[in-house]
């Protein structure tokens, strides 16, 4: 019986300590930190032996390692701990990072998620995906090269993005014989550029991820280093969450949490500040106000929530809140928007089309922007501020940008979930961009929609007609101005109200300034698209022949009116035809090299995926085509 007992206590204590230990580990702070430099300064080797020395390696993840590592060869290395980061075959081939690769492990003080970032400069935008949810940066120096381009260029972006912990880990002191003057003459180097930058600290120290110096124990080899190990330091360091359970309180709506008529709660993230029940609350953008009533999770209310939680708020009163809104305090709410200045770094192998509409998203917001031509771009190496047109591949620039509606913000020096934002390619779905928002304009504060007496449904119903835009496209030579001609005559006899405009006709005044490159192409339709759309608005059937090339532009413009309103009507006259025709000379002069950036010859024309009305005047005479869109218009109220 005595034993029994005793076998009781123990296992009553084991159980004790599992609890003990779980609890321990459930309420560790976490740290994301990224791994960044040029190319072979040793990233995922030091990611590799955090991994290693941590003991987070499985026997069979170590067995495969040491047989990978045998295979690469390792010049007398026993295990190439890179191998346990660069998963994809075409790193191990070439011995480099291409994708972020992230790893999870803990110590006893504090969990890690950490993003071994790409080093090349081909990568770059891997390494700004890497970056924009971590806490710190881990900037790689290889001791025998010292301060490289890349090293820069991911500094300037740690910074940039709005990382303020950066270590500078001056690796491979191991092949210079753990030189302290070599150090040295790095870390007063990059302390200077690091200045120049705005970068007020960071903390350095000499390592050798191969040999295990100074990464978990001080190191023999380097007696002059009187600092922290690393991972000392990484246990020690204060993370972003704490900082922002400082700032005023702000809940991006992720969704609104109905699952019966008796509840119904906001669910989201906490960016930053703390709310407890009672707490006052405005809804952003529409300004409501009202009050926490509770504070709902999986796991019970709580009395109190702080940044880094998700929760499902409940307010005391029914007012109307959605995904995309914003809850924060009511006396310290954050500003909404439509023009701003920000910073973007071009992610796309495609350069910025200008004046192009993109998709925006921003926290859980996501509308419709414009970009308008760079005020500059910056050279990484110099921080000089360089003239540009555009912006290419892994360009980092400065512009305005225009969104369709107004969205709830901050600067992303303040809130990086409310002031940083990517930008989508409305056609591919590709993310094109990462942006930080610097400050809204002042025009956007200025100018107000000035509300008048008389309603766009007032205009139409005076001329007792529903408003259309009907938008010709096809090549030059195809026929959309004479047929497009034709159709408002029609449409006069039967006493439409309308107005015609003209792809030559417009260039001679409202469009003079503009050329025939594709960001003066994609202007010029934007100006179109904008008055077409006030013309509508005063109860006017409008007909517009433009080439207007690109699809991006087309749907552009459908999305200025209420649905229904666009009508895309396709001029589909095949190339030959068209410029077999070649009535002004144009196709002639483009294919001797005299006019550049022509439809069909030197620039592309994307053709209509789904139009309403397709014509052909290959097949078709102007009259057939004409009478054929009036048929398909029909019944005109």
């Amino acid at each position: 019986m005595a034993d029994a007992d005793a076998i009781y206590r123990t296992d009553a204590l084991i159980a004790e300590d599992i609890d003990a230990y779980l609890d321990a580990h459930q309420h560790k702070t976490m740290l994301r930190f990224i791994t960044c430099g040029s190319v072979d300064d040793g990233k995922s080797t030091l990611i590799g032996r955090l991994l290693y020395d941590s003991k987070m390696i499985f026997e069979d993840q170590l067995a495969a390692l040491e047989s990978d590592s045998r295979k690469v060869g390792t010049q007398g290395q026993e295990i190439d701990f890179a191998l346990l980061v660069d998963g994809l075959a075409a790193e191990r081939e070439q011995g480099i990072t291409i994708d972020v690769a992230y790893r999870f492990f803990n110590t006893e003080k504090r969990k890690f998620i950490v993003a071994d970032c790409p080093g090349h400069e081909q990568y770059t935008r891997n390494m700004v995906t890497g970056a924009s949810t971590a806490d710190l940066a881990v900037i790689l120096v290889d001791a025998r090269k010292g301060v490289l381009v890349q090293t820069r260029r991911h500094s300037y972006l740690c910074h940039l993005i709005g990382i303020r912990n950066i270590v500078l880990a001056v690796n491979k002191m191991d092949l210079v014989d753990y030189d302290q003057a070599t150090y040295d003459a790095i870390v007063a180097d990059y302390a200077g550029f690091a200045k120049s930058i705005g970068i007020d600290s960071f903390t350095a120290m000499p390592i050798s991820g191969f040999r295990g110096d100074n990464i978990t124990s001080r190191s023999a080899n380097t007696p002059w280093y009187r600092g922290a190990t690393l991972i000392d330091h990484l246990e020690t360091v204060e993370v972003l969450s704490s900082v922002d359970a400082d700032k005023p309180f702000r809940l991006p709506v992720q969704w609104v949490n109905r699952p019966n008529l008796d509840f119904r709660g906001f669910s989201g993230l906490i960016s930053t500040g703390t709310v407890k029940p009672g707490d006052e609350v405005r809804v952003l953008p529409s300004g409501k106000t009202s009050t926490v009533s509770r504070i709902v999770t999986l796991d019970g209310d709580l009395d109190q929530a702080s940044a880094g939680q998700s929760v499902t708020l409940c307010f005391a009163d029914e007012i109307d809140c959605s995904r995309g809104n914003v809850i924060a305090l009511a006396d310290a709410p954050p500003q909404a928007a439509d023009q701003f200045e920000a910073t973007l770094v071009w992610m796309n192998d495609d350069a910025m089309h200008v004046g192009r509409a993109y998709w925006l998203k921003l926290g859980t917001q996501t509308v419709s922007v414009t970009v308008q031509q760079p005020k500059y771009a910056i050279n990484v190496n110099t921080m000089e501020h360089v003239a540009v047109k555009t912006l290419e591949l892994n360009a980092i620039g400065v512009a305005e940008i225009f969104t369709d509606k107004p969205i709830v913000f901050e600067p992303y020096a303040d809130n990086r979930a409310l002031g940083g934002f990517i930008l989508i390619d409305k056609l591919t779905n590709a993310t094109v961009a990462a942006g930080m928002i610097h400050f809204s304009l002042r025009r956007a504060q200025n100018v107000h929609w000035q509300p008048t007496d008389l309603t766009r449904e007032d205009h139409a119903r005076m001329k007792n007609q529903a408003p259309r835009v009907l938008w010709f496209t096809g090549l030059s030579g195809a026929g959309k101005s004479t047929i497009a001609n034709a159709v408002e005559m029609r449409l006069n006899l039967m006493n439409r109200h309308t107005f015609l405009l003209d792809g030559d006709n417009v260039r001679h005044g409202l469009n003079k300034d503009l050329g025939f490159t594709e960001a003066d192409r994609i202007e010029n339709i934007r100006r179109v698209g904008e008055v077409a759309r006030l013309m509508a608005d005063a109860g006017l059937i409008v007909l517009t022949a433009f080439i207007s090339p690109f699809r991006a532009e087309r749907e552009m413009v459908r999305n200025m009116l209420p649905e229904g309103e666009f009508v895309e009507i396709f001029v589909d006259t095949p190339l030959e035809v068209a410029e077999a025709r070649d009535v002004k000379g144009l196709y002639k002069k483009a294919r001797s090299g005299e006019l550049k950036n022509f439809t069909g010859i030197d620039s592309p024309y994307e053709a209509p995926e789904a139009p309403e009305i397709r014509v052909n005047t290959a097949d078709m005479t102007v009259d057939e085509a004409a009478e054929h869109i009036i048929r398909q218009l029909m019944p005109l109220k």
